[in-house]
């Protein structure tokens, strides 16, 4: 039984108890009247002997019994004894009504409540909030009913007073945050600091992207935990899932990071595939608006963790316009097929190694079409760094690459089709493309799991 079933039975059970005290308390009454009653009763038979019955006569009426001089009312004044026994039968169900009956209603109603309570403050001390002061409870939300609005001092403590910067961009800023368990969240901030540059269009956009964000909810995108916006000081910030190896771009690209094998890029390639078809079969569709190496994360365990941060940039760009980007004004199916295209530019850069655009080679889709033009196949461009491959693996990609980047935009598959011909060579399913120590999931557990109190 939880805390309101009891609260409700306490209430009824006090409820019972003060009624019957009540009928009790009239009892005395009740049995007066009664007694009244039959005398009056009585009398009235005395009458009619008096007033005997002719055909038709009927029994004297209350005007004549009073005109009689023999006639004497009744009422409780005529019997001494029972108004004096009535008295004090009502005094001593009044005096034991206030020494027994509401002191021991009043102790059952103390006890349910503090039965009522009780479990609740060890349930409220038991269960520790997301950020270090335990004090917001709004994570929680996120796991129940969608996207919770948070507090800018919430995300400053868990942002170190916003000192810990990740990356700078133009239109926006990163900032790593800490829940009390260690668990990282990522905190994008918009760049624009005062309302007066904040137009009706950038607050449009800024609410669109939240709702369009909140319905992707897959393990291979870097989901929307909450957002943030105050007047005072000026504050629109989204907060999402943090991966903490960096982009795929800097992992492919950087020295400064280690290699990826071929296994660990199949799997990549894989969770790519699997979440934008994901997005692709939502209602209505989600088609990613910039689909590139820099916009996939990689988790801890090296699984691909797709972002969408483009509302910043929309919101700079074209915040002070009346029309939004010109891309939002194309045919869902042009915009699928756009989809695609980067998609296969994205399996090119993972395979080969090489960067979407360099000064001395030009773009890597030109290279691409250069080798089919001369009749070479696409795998001539393998990432020498490789110590090994599949060759089944390896065709299989590079059809599909030609399929994605040739010129008609109709005569390219559908995400679908794609990702069933990558599995049915390569093998990883869904759960095995994710990451295994998801930063939402850890999240989770940590606010809704109850720990021991200190």
């Amino acid at each position: 039984m939880d805390s309101s079933s009891s609260f409700v039975l306490v209430v009824l059970i006090l409820q019972a108890v003060v009624i019957g005290c009540s009928s009790l308390d009239e009892l005395p009454v009740q049995l007066s009247n009664r007694r009244l009653l039959h005398d009056r009763n009585h009398a009235a038979l005395l009458y009619k002997d008096h007033f005997p019955t002719v055909g038709n006569m009927t029994f004297p009426t209350s005007h004549q019994l009073q005109n009689d001089p023999n006639y004497k009312p009744l009422d409780s004044s005529s019997h001494p004894a029972e108004a004096s026994a009535k008295k004090g039968s009502s005094k001593g169900f009044k005096k034991w009504l206030y020494m027994v009956v509401i002191p021991v209603a009043g102790l059952i109603m103390l006890a349910g409540m503090a039965w009522m309570f009780l479990p609740c403050r060890k349930k409220s001390v038991a269960t520790i909030g997301p950020w270090r002061t335990g004090l917001s409870g709004q994570l929680q939300k996120a796991f129940v009913s969608g996207v919770p609005q948070l507090q800018r001092p919430e995300l400053e403590r868990a942002c170190e007073d916003f000192s810990n910067i990740v990356a700078s961009h133009p239109y926006y800023t990163v900032y790593k945050g800490t829940l009390s368990s260690g668990v990282e969240i990522a905190v994008v901030s918009t760049t624009i600091k005062s309302s007066k540059d904040w137009s009706k269009h950038c607050e449009d956009c800024f609410r669109k992207k939240i709702e369009s964000l909140s319905r992707i909810n897959h393990k291979n995108f870097i989901n929307l935990l909450g957002f943030c916006e105050e007047e005072e000081p000026f504050t629109r910030v989204m907060v999402f899932e943090y991966a903490p190896n960096g982009t795929l771009y800097e992992n492919l690209h950087d020295e400064a990071f280690d290699h990826i094998d071929w296994r660990s890029r199949m799997r990549i390639i894989m969770g790519i595939a699997y979440c934008i078809q994901h997005m692709h079969e939502l209602n209505p569709a989600n088609v990613h608006p910039d689909l590139h190496s820099s916009a996939v994360f990689l988790s801890e365990d090296c699984a691909a963790k797709i972002a969408d941060l483009s509302v910043w940039q929309e919101v700079v760009s074209d915040g002070k316009k009346s029309t939004a980007n010109n891309d939002h004004h194309e045919p869902i199916s042009a915009r699928l097929a756009g989809n695609v295209y980067s998609f296969g530019i994205l399996l090119l850069e993972i395979i080969s190694g090489k960067p979407p655009y360099s000064e001395n080679e030009g773009s890597l889709a030109n290279l691409a079409l250069g080798c089919i033009i001369k009749g070479r196949s696409i795998a001539s461009l393998l990432d020498p760094v490789l110590e090994s491959h599949k060759e089944n693996e390896l065709d299989v990609i590079c059809q599909i690459i030609m399929e994605c980047i040739q010129s008609d935009p109709t005569k390219r598959p559908g995400m679908r089709e794609i990702t069933t011909r990558l599995r049915e060579t390569i093998a990883i399913s869904p759960d095995a493309a994710t990451p295994r120590l998801s930063p939402l999931w850890w999240a989770e557990v940590e606010v809704l799991s109850p720990v021991e109190p200190r």
